[in-house]
């Protein structure tokens, strides 16, 4: 009887061993690769897709057609690629095919200035320069920051400054005092100053969505919309890998952009692996649409015009399919 038992538990057990995913064949994945954010993805390409997934260093310029963005991408098409919301909003304008599908992480910005520049408080930042990237998520971050104290950008010395790390050398050297970008340049900033640090904050104010984007044309294609699938359920389960064991991550984020290992751990705070679809998103974007196209001097769209760039079917999908074993 003993023996049936055990017989009885084997074969229990065999009937428990989840059915091997197939092979959805492979993906190409487009994003910076010397952000931080890009973390869940580095890890669902490598362990959690069933297939091959390959990350590239681009943007959504690969999945629209347009020429890589010097320094920040290289030439290949995209099945899906990351971004923050801004450049999902510059680029739909003339792609109106373009695709929200889901948050990977958000970005918690932060100023950092130069205390012995006479700097206390934001509005002190009037009258310095200020390495940033204006066109980018954290250059919007900023114009939110300049606007609570009824400064704009016309009130400051706006230095963009590429590769980014110019940015903290600029800073050790006197050629700025203050660094707003995003991670972990912004760590490498505060680290130059020392205990000659003052920083500010964005809490509230703004956070980066870090999304995964494609087109409708990839989303109707019923061989390229199982993968985006396949790999959106990848994130989900290596972004809970990320919030409750980040060691693997931070590795892959560590060789991938060539970081110091502690200024990962150091910067890993400033950053939610939320790997959702946040119920203000298409506010965010009504928000921001206005700032972009007071820039580009064209009329804003209105919300139900960026409401359709917007698809989470795909993720609901992925929802569906439960986590992996």
């Amino acid at each position: 009887m003993a023996g049936m038992a055990v017989a009885g538990l084997a074969l229990s057990a065999c009937a428990a061993e989840p059915e091997p995913v197939a092979d959805p064949g492979p993906i190409a994945i487009y994003g910076n690769v010397q952000t931080f954010e890009i973390a869940p993805v580095l890890l669902a390409a490598q362990e959690y897709y069933p297939g091959q997934a390959t990350v590239h260093m681009g943007s959504i310029a690969n999945l629209v057609g347009a020429p890589p963005v010097p320094g920040f991408g290289e030439e290949g098409e995209a099945d899906v690629a990351t971004n923050a919301e801004t450049q999902a909003l510059r680029y739909s304008v003339e792609n109106p095919n373009l695709r929200i599908l889901m948050t990977v992480t958000e970005g918690l910005y932060r100023v950092v200035a130069r205390r012995s520049a006479g700097i206390e408080s934001v509005a002190d930042l009037a009258g310095h320069k200020v390495a940033t990237i204006p066109q980018t998520s954290a250059g919007y971050f900023f114009k939110l920051m300049l606007e609570k104290e009824g400064l704009s950008y016309d009130d400051i010395e706006a230095v963009p400054i590429v590769p980014l790390s110019g940015m903290t050398e600029a800073l050790a050297n006197g050629e700025v005092d203050a660094v707003v970008i995003w991670e972990p340049e912004s760590e490498n900033a505060a680290q130059v100053l020392g205990d000659d640090l003052i920083e500010f904050s964005g809490e509230g104010v703004y956070r980066e969505l870090f999304n995964l984007n494609s087109t409708a044309e990839k989303l109707a294609d019923p061989v390229s919309r199982e993968r985006i699938v396949r790999f959106i359920r990848a994130i989900l389960d290596a972004s809970e890998e990320v919030r409750n064991n980040p060691e693997r991550a931070q590795e892959m984020v560590r060789a991938r952009g060539e970081f110091d290992a502690q200024d990962v751990i150091d910067s890993w705070k400033h950053h939610g692996w939320t790997a959702a679809v946040p119920d203000d998103l298409l506010d965010v974007l009504v928000v921001q649409e206005q700032w972009l196209a007071e820039q580009a001097d064209r009329e804003p769209r209105s919300r139900e015009q960026l409401a359709t760039l917007i698809d989470t079917s795909v993720y609901e999908e992925a929802l569906a399919l439960g986590a992996a074993e």
